[in-house]
């Protein structure tokens, strides 16, 4: 974890929860998706000129992970269609880091030392923080929880797959292009068959703002991708959550959802845990 390397995940970090609060703010959720995800295929087209093919070893990772990415979207239009940005976000997102540790362990034989350990630990403390503070004051909706920790276990799944078919592929850039270009067409044919003559009329109001989304998912994830070409799976995971933070922030400020004491402590662990993680490095 270089310092390179931790910059680019927290700029990911950031980029991550503004493209989720914009997806969130759009009412209509499948709008939303089929703006964020169709600007992403053709970003990714746009790209594929420029980047090299991935190798062939990459090719069943890379299929695999947009399958995966296709469920994840599914469970995350669900998370927030059901739950309030501050509770479907953090609960979502930190359910991810331990279980990448888990799967990075069996599947990449990235074991963390007693540093990473305690650090990837410490974040997860501060990220189930975030999340159990969404719930206080209030009955906890447990669709909307299932919802979003469902969408944390496809997280962490795309992050592990992801990581061994980057480092197959000899190509980040390449390998961003091309999943986000076979990923991005699903959820656009689905709406422009269930719309039919309406798909242009019924996009056109969120056009800007959605296509800004794509942008910025795509630069969030590419980013990620590149850093796990240069260092291990699970800190990247853990400190790329850090956007759990920032999507508090976001969903205080935007949103009008209450921040807190208690959130402000378990960003406090959550920094504990990056710095952990670095010195590890």
């Amino acid at each position: 974890m270089t310092p390179l390397v931790t910059a680019a995940v927290l700029l990911a970090a950031v980029t991550h929860a503004s493209w989720n609060a914009i997806a969130h703010h759009i009412t209509d959720k499948l709008v939303g998706f089929t703006l964020i995800a169709g600007g992403g295929a053709l970003i990714g087209l746009a790209l594929m000129p420029f980047a090299p093919v991935p190798a062939a070893g990459a090719w069943p990772y890379l299929i695999v992970s947009a399958v995966i990415h296709l469920v994840y979207y599914a469970l995350l239009m669900r998370s927030f269609r059901l739950g309030d940005f501050g509770q479907a976000y953090p609960i979502a997102r930190g359910t991810a880091p331990l279980v990448v540790a888990l799967l990075a362990a069996v599947f990449a034989h990235e074991v963390p030392d007693g540093w990473a350990a305690a650090g990837i630990a410490l974040s997860c403390a501060g990220l189930t923080g975030v999340a159990v503070w969404g719930l206080r004051g209030r009955r906890p909706d447990w669709a909307a929880i299932g919802a979003a920790l469902a969408t944390g276990l496809t997280i962490a799944g795309y992050t592990v797959v992801d990581g061994l078919g980057v480092r197959a592929s000899g190509t980040s850039l390449g390998y961003i292009a091309w999943l986000i270009a076979v990923q991005g067409t699903v959820i656009p044919a689905y709406a422009l068959y269930r719309w039919r003559g309406e798909f242009v009329p019924v996009l056109r109001p969120f056009a800007g703002v959605g296509l800004l989304g794509a942008a910025l998912s795509v630069g969030a994830y590419g980013l990620v991708l590149w850093a796990q070409t240069k260092a291990e799976l699970a800190p990247i995971a853990a400190l790329r959550e850090s956007s759990i933070i920032v999507g508090a922030a976001i969903g205080a400020v935007f949103f009008k959802e209450r921040f807190g004491a208690p959130r402000v402590a378990a960003a406090g662990l959550l920094v504990l845990g990056i710095g952990l993680m670095l010195h590890a490095g």
